[in-house]
């Protein structure tokens, strides 16, 4: 097989590169070792930043999401129940759209399909070559096949947990990490938020989030330990917990739980984000705390960064963009690592804080709340900071 890109992993990232290249006029092969009904149930993250539901749209896979999604011209700050509004709409004239991973990775794959392009499901043995050359290829097994896919360059958008930045040399990568001691226990229940808007709210007892997939199922979270089981967050204990944290700032109607599950936290980024020809986009490069809702759009920034190093290689035979694809990246990629580091700890109970650390927190979020150029400064950063 033969191909000028050859992108490694099916989620958002891969997708979204796949349909930009194809604008562009440059081909792609996508490969994924899960099944196709496997990405489609994957629930992760459902919030898009301005720019990206704009992206969406302009690249012609918008029309479901125009549809379906939900609108945000504001979110709500709690302290201990009491909410406090704040207007993203007059702050920065800007909003975010509520649509689940799993839909703009289904959205995308159809037209995947209307394009004509090559996507394999299920593959296994996947493994890179020669990505210092100018012949990079990937290798792997499809339908109990050896199959080769020969390329100019090789996009690593396979997660965390993925083949490519392993395949990095050793002593390449410098990792930077943090971890929290602290976790989420995460529900998705058939009932409607408490507010058409999200919820983020600090209290004595702990973090609570209340958002949604869609005005009729809500996505609810609560800070629970590090180390802590499912098994210990029966169905009565979690929404006990929720109303407790909501403190009667907003009803709160219980519905069937679809899915439960403890999300750990943590901050990672892996330098530099290429090598050779070879390069990570998304979560093969680098982990947010789901606080400040910035994982997938990171990964689409990745990928929006990439396709234009690449369409100006093929068009005007330029590699300025491509030598400073991880430089590009990484700028974007701190300033979401800072932005959702401060949300997790302005919004979270540490378990080692000291009695000023509480104070101070109580104050942080009370000028938050009060002055409109720091809640200026939580809109900007928010919405999602413009692309350069």
């Amino acid at each position: 097989m033969r191909t000028q890109v050859g992108i490694i992993g099916a989620g958002p990232a891969g997708l979204m590169l796949a349909r930009l290249l194809r604008l562009a006029g440059i081909d792609s092969i996508i490969i994924e070792n899960r099944s196709e009904e496997y990405i489609y149930n994957r629930i992760r993250a459902g919030l898009l930043e301005h720019w990206s539901a704009d992206v969406l749209t302009e690249i012609g896979v918008g029309e479901r999401m125009a549809r379906e999604g939900v609108l945000h011209w504001g979110n709500y700050i709690g302290i201990n129940g009491e909410l406090h509004r704040l207007d993203f709409q007059k702050l920065v004239n800007k909003r975010v759209t509520i649509y689940g991973q799993q839909e703009v990775v289904k959205d995308l794959v159809a037209r995947r399909r209307a394009d004509g392009g090559d996507l394999l499901f299920e593959v296994d043995d996947v493994s890179v070559h020669d990505i210092t050359s100018e012949r990079p290829t990937i290798r792997f097994t499809h339908e109990g096949k050896a199959k080769e896919i020969a390329c100019d360059f090789i996009a690593g958008c396979d997660g965390f947990h993925g083949i490519c930045r392993p395949s990095f040399p050793e002593g390449v990568l410098k990792v930077f990490e943090r971890e929290y001691p602290f976790g989420w226990v995460g529900i998705l229940t058939e009932s409607p938020p408490p507010d058409h808007e999200l919820i983020y709210n600090y209290t004595d007892r702990g973090f609570a989030l209340y958002t949604m997939r869609s005005m009729s199922v809500a996505r609810l979270y609560l800070q629970c330990d590090h180390d802590d089981d499912i098994a210990n967050w029966p169905d009565n204990r979690i929404w006990d917990e929720l109303h407790t944290r909501l403190g009667g700032a907003r009803e709160l109607k219980e519905g069937k739980m679809l899915q439960k599950g403890i999300t750990p936290m943590r901050s990672f980024v892996a330098e530099p984000m290429q090598y050779g020809r070879l390069f990570l986009a998304g979560d093969a490069a680098h982990i947010v705390p789901p606080t400040g809702a910035k994982g997938m759009n990171l990964a689409f920034a990745d990928v929006v960064f990439m396709s234009r190093a690449l369409s100006a290689f093929y068009k005007n035979k330029r590699t300025d963009l491509i030598e400073n694809y991880s430089a590009t990246c990484l700028r974007r990629v701190w300033k979401a690592q800072r932005f959702s580091w401060w949300m997790t700890q302005i919004m979270h109970r540490f378990p080692d804080e000291t009695a000023f650390d509480h104070r101070r927190q109580l104050a942080e979020l009370d000028y938050l709340t009060s002055s409109e150029a720091a809640s200026t400064s939580l809109a900007e950063q928010y919405v999602g900071l413009p692309m350069d």
